[in-house]
């Protein structure tokens, strides 16, 4: 018998097998691009396309300020966002935005601009988001609050040096940022529940490692992010949400941290960092749900041969018991195409089977 999405993903979730894995991925806007010209249909998104089994809705934990294009060429734009960072993006290609300069990076600019994050209407979604979520509660997806917070957040609003340099000589300045977005997390949480929106879980995004490992230690995690995040964690749990955590690179340092803080699952388990989703299984199956760790480099593999391995090895392995869902390593880069892509697909659908 054939589930719903959402009941696909909540029994993965709980640790239990299911009628198979659940699917879904990331794919970037040049790939989007790219799968137009060879054969995704311009009225079709790539979550119809594939059946993606997610749907997230973001509230706005931003700084408010009003975002400023502040040059523009055939070639990229350099612009200020709504934190009062300014960055530059490529036209042509998806990258990492060049950092050039923040608004906030001091504690006394901090005691200024604290002021703005406190919740108002502005901070929901707009009006046109509450169709999408009627839709996808009616089509079974599982609905998930997505959010920024943490490191991931303030590293991007202060500044990575800023922000690491205040861990180890600030540390109360630091807590008190943390502290404070999480209160704001928790009432846009609040506020979108009393505006209709129904959720299924979370998926929290906090970035805390790189290539070779965290970006700072489990002591510095646990003295300050841990009670934040266990404090988000509990407010999720107590609305019956099982939370997902998305970190980039190595961060198995942290894991048994991130599941005494709350966390159900963590994704996206980047294997060019050395996030091994059977090892990671092995160790931690029991107590933590995995979601991703199939490796982008594979998936646009001249060879079909090396995705199809990848997907066999790794997507058996990982179902066992329940607990696993299907998703690339961090998101699909535009050198894997849409036939590719949609062979993907066709193994796990094969693969994931119980």
């Amino acid at each position: 018998m054939s589930l719903t999405p959402r009941e696909r993903v909540l029994a993965a979730l709980h640790h239990r097998e299911a009628d198979r894995v659940p699917f879904t991925d990331n794919p970037w806007e040049t790939t989007v691009r790219r799968w137009r010209r060879e054969g995704l249909p311009p009225d079709v998104t790539p979550e119809e396309q594939f059946e993606f089994e997610f749907v997230g809705h973001w509230p706005d934990n931003s700084l408010m300020f009003e975002p400023e294009v502040l040059e523009e060429t055939d070639d990229f734009v350099i612009a200020r966002d709504k934190n009062g960072v300014t960055m530059k993006n490529w036209k042509s290609e998806t990258s990492t935005p060049g950092l050039l300069g923040f608004d906030l990076t001091t504690p006394e600019r901090w005691e200024e601009l604290r002021p703005r994050l406190t919740f108002t209407p502005e901070r929901l979604p707009a009006a046109e988001d509450r169709v999408r979520h009627a839709r996808a509660r009616d089509a079974g997806k599982f609905v998930h609050l997505a959010v920024v917070v943490g490191y991931d957040l303030l590293s991007s609003t202060v500044g990575p040096e800023t922000l690491l340099m205040a861990m180890a000589m600030n540390p109360d300045w630091v807590h008190d940022m943390f502290r404070t977005y999480i209160d704001l997390t928790i009432a846009c949480a609040e506020e979108m529940l009393a505006a209709g929106y129904e959720f299924d879980g979370a998926w929290v995004f906090d970035d805390l490692g790189y290539c070779n490992g965290p970006f700072f230690s489990p002591a510095m995690y646990r003295e300050l992010l841990f009670p934040e995040h266990r404090r988000l964690c509990d407010f999720l749990h107590g609305r019956g949400w099982k939370v997902i955590l998305h970190s980039c690179g190595n961060v198995k340092m942290h894991i048994p941290a991130l599941i005494e803080a709350g966390f159900d699952c963590l994704q996206p388990l980047e294997v060019k960092a050395g996030m091994d989703v059977i090892e990671l299984k092995r160790d931690f199956g029991d107590r933590l749900a995995l979601m991703g760790g199939i490796d982008v480099r594979a998936m646009a593999a001249e060879d079909p041969a090396v995705i199809e391995e990848e997907i066999r090895s790794k997507v058996t392995f990982a179902k066992r018991g329940g607990g696993y869902i299907f998703h690339s390593d961090h998101s699909i880069p535009d050198n894997v195409s849409f036939q590719r892509y949609t062979r993907i697909r066709e193994l796990v659908m094969e693969h994931g089977r119980f």
